[in-house]
């Protein structure tokens, strides 16, 4: 399921948009990024439609991903 990000309290969208930058396997590149700098472009994509956020209830977590690799399986069930 999708969640408007414009629906999350501001704190919570703070919490979860660091939580997601401070995953590991999302430090790439040859320079390291201020934490700061990942947080307002994670904001950027959300806003900008590039990234959406997600509930699994498979999971029952919510992440964020690239909204072009996103799947929805639930489309597929009767």
């Amino acid at each position: 399921m999708l969640i408007p990000w414009q629906d999350l309290a501001p704190e919570t969208l703070a919490a979860l948009i660091e939580q997601f930058v401070l995953q590991e396997g999302t430090e790439y590149g040859e320079h390291d990024v201020p934490l700061a700098t990942k947080i307002e472009q994670v904001k950027a994509q959300l806003k900008n439609g590039s990234a959406i956020i997600v509930w699994s209830e498979l999971h029952e977590s919510v992440n964020i991903v690239a909204k072009d690799t996103y799947v929805d399986d639930s489309a597929s069930e009767p």
